[in-house]
């Protein structure tokens, strides 16, 4: 069984998507991480994420990169967003990703374009998205619980500023898919959303 989690940054859907791995026993893949991976090792390589080569150089990051509590910072968040406009970064990350969603058994992936491009055939398929403003909330709680001092204003600036790139990118644009079951989180705390989210995967699967 493949389950697609889809939706705007801080919506909740990787937080949901781990839940449920841990519910149906399946493997997770956050591959919005691929991306902030990549982000890093372009300024580690004192590159330009706004350049094509410069980001597609920096797909060949090592795997060990990928447990850097760094990449959870929102420095990198939006390098991850500037590098993904890049078609040929997105397609040197394609397999990678639809190797782990095509595993025996199947899995979990969340990310932007999960439904609509890595795996369209998915069993299920969900969006996840809440407002702006509640989004912006969450990922400042989040931060002010690792001790990171930013304005909230500033987080809600960029989050406004990242959804506009990975809507307007021409190559995989964050949207939900025809078949995606659209749930918006704004209203709900995190157990709140993992049952909704839950009744609706059961649903879909009866």
């Amino acid at each position: 069984m493949i389950i697609a989690v889809d939706g705007p940054t801080a919506s909740g859907k990787g937080t949901i998507a781990k839940q449920l791995a841990d519910h149906f026993g399946l493997p997770h893949l956050d591959t919005g991480l691929l991306y902030r991976a990549v982000g890093r090792q372009v300024a580690l390589n004192g590159g330009d994420p706004d350049s094509e080569a410069d980001a597609l150089a920096a797909c060949d990051f090592p795997d060990e990169l990928l447990q850097d509590e760094i990449l959870r910072s929102e420095a990198v968040g939006g390098l991850a967003s500037r590098v993904s406009v890049h078609p040929s970064v997105r397609e040197a990350l394609f397999e990678r990703q639809r190797a782990f969603a095509e595993q025996p058994g199947g899995a979990v992936l969340d990310g932007r374009d999960i439904g609509t491009v890595i795996a369209p055939d998915a069993d299920v398929k969900l969006f996840i998205t809440a407002s702006v403003q509640e989004r912006a909330r969450r990922r400042w709680l989040e931060m002010t619980g690792r001790e990171i001092e930013i304005p909230l204003s500033e987080i809600e600036a960029d989050i406004v500023r990242r959804d506009a790139r990975d809507i307007n990118r021409k190559d995989a644009p964050l949207k939900a898919a025809e078949d995606a079951m659209i749930i918006d989180t704004t209203a709900f705390d995190k157990d709140q959303a993992f049952e909704a989210v839950l009744e609706a995967v059961e649903q879909k699967l009866r």
